[in-house]
């Protein structure tokens, strides 16, 4: 068999020869769109290596991008590692302080970002001393400062890249940082191998299976985990691209996809909330779409049922993270369920699912031994393969590498006996009462079926007699208004043991976000934590 380097260049390449015709739309905002073909986008990728070679970086420089979901951020995700250096995506919503921590940790000798986060790139200048360079995406140069260089002008005096760099499959390819919910976040730098193989899945059947075929939207945001990998994964399989506007807006989404034909989309269950109760008040339908990409947290069973039942759309959630690249498993419904009731579908999809090919997962208990496949004994998720990370950077984190060859994931679960994995909590949101534990997603996908609930998270708070009880933080309906006894007698209803219960309800206006749209349970205890 011939020696071939797994590198970015593999991913490339066919979306140069085969894919040419095929579109990529960014809606800049509600007025305006940019629209080009692959060929167009491959030109100016070579274009863009020429111009990263001109800037004297050091031939491994790692290239920052802390940027919007768009054609130009696309371009920067080959153009970066195909030119040899390591693209690091970078959380604009992150704090000033994480993102001076990130970009000096990292190493950063250049940063690419759009016109309106030039203000923020000019402070964090300012205490990044490695940042030799700072890009801007735009049109309108004369609205970028003489200190900073126009990205559309770097290109615009660049002879495109001819053939192609040799990279070692074995050389870093990109790096993410965790979101540093419990500290400082925490570097993970992926290879050109691993990379190369996530995105065989992505491109899978069990994965999201992009193919030529499908076009693809990501609201997922690109500096999140590489957008889950989609973007690779769909320049590497010829699927046409739909970029979302910046700012997320459910109204936008329904119409893109419907004048688009978007087939599958991506995005964090908050997103799909938002769009369903779009949907139930515009009376809009979803044309075309087959798929929605669920991942970040475990979607609520009545979403997935509302998406299958009234618009024929089926949900296919991903686990995994920021370590894993991010897919571990997926809930793609075996073909034994296909004919099932709606209801057992569902069941099914709304657990964590089974390791996509090349990942092993185990649940370990606290001596370390696996835990019964009973689907009721708890078990720390250990994940393994080769596209999980063997270290962070720096050497943080060592706890996490306790167990030779695995890493521990922080997510608690059960193993059914089918081999079907199902999220009990993360570690630091599972609530232990009267010395028994009590799962807040549980909890919380349960309230958000309730027909006057639009929104709804569960934290524990302190309490003198059982150490810890469920605390349930509601957004109601519009023009709705919800009791504890109404929200008591319903989870009892749906079979909840009282003692699981939640004996207080706070009503609040929205679920505080994390910067990639998760629920931010610590924003909910630092305000609702006290003793009853």
């Amino acid at each position: 068999m011939m020696d071939v380097d797994l590198n970015s260049w593999m991913l490339f390449r066919n979306a140069e020869q085969s894919y040419r015709d095929v579109q990529i739309i960014t809606q800049r905002d509600h007025q305006s769109q940019h629209r080009y073909t692959y060929a167009d986008f491959t030109h100016r990728v070579r274009q863009l290596i020429t111009a990263l070679d001109g800037l004297a970086l050091s031939e491994h420089a790692r290239v920052a991008t802390m940027a919007w979901n768009s054609f130009e951020h696309l371009e920067c995700y080959f153009a970066i590692p195909c030119s040899g250096r390591v693209l690091h995506t970078v959380n604009a919503r992150l704090s000033f302080d994480d993102l001076v921590f990130i970009l000096n940790d990292a190493d950063d000798e250049a940063l690419i970002i759009p016109a309106d986060l030039v203000e923020i790139a000019e402070r964090l200048r300012v205490h990044c001393p490695g940042l030799r360079h700072i890009i801007v995406f735009g049109d309108d140069t004369t609205a970028i400062p003489s200190s900073m260089l126009s990205y559309e002008a770097l290109l615009s005096d660049a002879t495109p890249f001819l053939g192609e760099r040799s990279i070692p499959e074995t050389s870093p390819f990109g790096i993410c940082y965790t979101s540093g919910t419990t500290g400082r976040p925490k570097g993970v730098l992926a290879t050109h191998r691993s990379t190369y193989l996530h995105t065989l899945t992505v491109c899978s059947g069990n994965g999201p299976a992009l193919s030529t075929g499908e076009c693809v939207m990501p609201i997922v945001p690109m500096f999140h985990v590489y957008a889950w990998g989609l973007p690779f994964g769909a320049v590497a399989a010829g699927s046409k691209i739909v970029f979302p506007t910046p700012s997320f807006d459910p109204k936008m989404v329904i119409k893109l996809i419907n004048e688009e034909q978007v087939t599958k989309a991506a995005g964090v269950p908050t997103i799909w909330i938002a769009v369903l109760d779009e949907l139930h008040r515009s009376s809009e339908r979803l044309d075309g779409l087959k798929e929605l990409l669920c991942g970040g947290s475990q979607p609520p069973y009545a979403i997935i049922k509302s998406y299958l039942e009234e618009y024929d759309v089926r949900l296919l959630q991903a686990w995994g993270m920021t370590e894993t690249s991010p897919i571990a498993t997926t809930t793609r419904l075996p073909h034994a369920l296909l004919n099932a009731a709606i209801e057992t579908q569902v069941d099914y999809v709304s657990k964590a699912g089974v390791p996509v090919t090349g990942i092993a997962t185990t649940l370990l208990g606290d001596d370390h031994q696996s835990v019964p496949h009973d689907g009721k004994s708890m078990g720390d998720i250990y994940v393994r393969g080769p596209w999980v990370l063997d270290s962070y950077m720096g050497g943080h984190g060592a706890e996490s590498f306790e167990v030779e060859g695995w890493f521990r994931t922080g997510d608690v679960g059960v193993l059914h006996p089918s081999g079907v994995i199902e999220l009990v909590d993360r570690t630091k949101d599972l609530i232990k009462s009267g010395g028994e534990w009590i799962s807040s997603v549980a909890l919380e996908g349960a309230l958000m079926g309730h027909p006057k609930i639009l929104e709804a998270a569960v934290i524990a708070v302190p309490d003198a007699k059982w150490q810890e009880r469920p605390l349930a933080t509601v957004v109601p309906k519009p023009h709705e208004t919800i009791t504890l006894e109404e929200i008591q007698a319903y989870l009892l209803g749906l079979g909840f043991p009282k003692w699981q219960l939640p004996d207080r309800i706070e009503i609040i206006d929205e679920v505080p976000r994390t910067s990639v749209g998760k629920f931010d349970k610590k924003v909910l205890r630092a305000r609702f934590s006290r003793e009853t």
